[in-house]
């Protein structure tokens, strides 16, 4: 990754200028059976839709807190980077009623009805499904709207790497601090670079989990395999996974 490099977009277009090619998040869901990789590019692809969704359709603007009610999910990962890109801040598992934005999955969908702004939904069934015969009430359906957005993007105002960028376990990170925190963690997690895969099986609702689960991977280059319902594979199934997915770390929690 470059070295000037100051906010995980940056780090996401860093990694798409290296390899759009190779895989960044590949995703297990254990419940369903569900296997998905993006590649950098497709990655991306998701990003700048889910930005220009975020500037263009709900007329975001930095400074403004879009609460993310989410599992990890390569979705979820997906709206982290689009926050980053408009330069909005990710409040994940936040408080509704403090949001400008909501985006929530099942189970939080009550919850997330105490925004007073725009609400999104996202089914999380495979393949990023919309919902059948529509979204939850109160709620616009993100897999709706998100294609139609555009596949590049561009702030109206450069993003701050200094203002406050994510909040998660009630801690409060810049986009500098995401960086250099995911650098370390990358070094302390043995990820050296493109042939690192790291198999996270943490929930996305600690700085640990998130780190693991996307930033960290990011910010050495590597990639991960993102499993949050790993306690449904038995141990045969995960040790297959480990060798077919060439996977180098394994965080699965205790």
């Amino acid at each position: 990754m470059n070295a000037i490099d100051r906010t995980p977009a940056d780090l996401l277009r860093s990694a798409l200028a290296a390899d759009p090619a190779r895989p960044l998040v590949t995703f297990y869901d254990d419940a369903t059976g569900e296997r998905v990789e993006l590649s950098v590019a497709t990655f991306a692809n998701w990003v700048a839709k889910t930005s220009n969704l975020l500037q263009d359709g709900l007329s975001v603007e930095p400074g403004d807190r879009v609460a993310l009610l989410l599992p990890a999910h390569w979705q979820t990962a997906v709206w982290l980077l689009a926050c980053s890109s408009v330069g909005v801040i990710a409040d994940v598992a936040g408080d509704a009623a403090r949001a400008d934005v909501v985006v929530a999955g099942p189970g939080r969908f009550e919850e997330g009805l105490a925004c007073r702004g725009e609400r999104y939904a996202l089914s999380l069934a495979p393949l990023g499904r919309r919902f059948v015969p529509g979204p939850p009430q109160g709620y616009a359906d993100y897999a709706v709207d998100v294609p139609g957005h555009g596949d590049r993007f561009t702030p109206y105002a450069p993003v701050d790497p200094e203002e406050p960028a994510l909040i998660v376990a009630g801690a409060e990170y810049t986009g500098a601090e995401l960086v250099e925190h995911a650098r370390g963690d990358a070094g302390g997690l043995g990820l050296t670079g493109p042939g690192s895969r790291l198999l996270s099986g943490l929930p996305y609702d600690t700085w640990e989990g998130l780190s693991a689960g996307l930033y960290a991977p990011l910010a050495s280059g590597g990639s991960v395999v993102l499993c949050p319902n790993l306690s449904r594979a038995g141990e045969e199934a995960v040790a297959a996974r480990i060798e077919s997915e060439r996977v180098t770390v394994v965080r699965a929690g205790s």
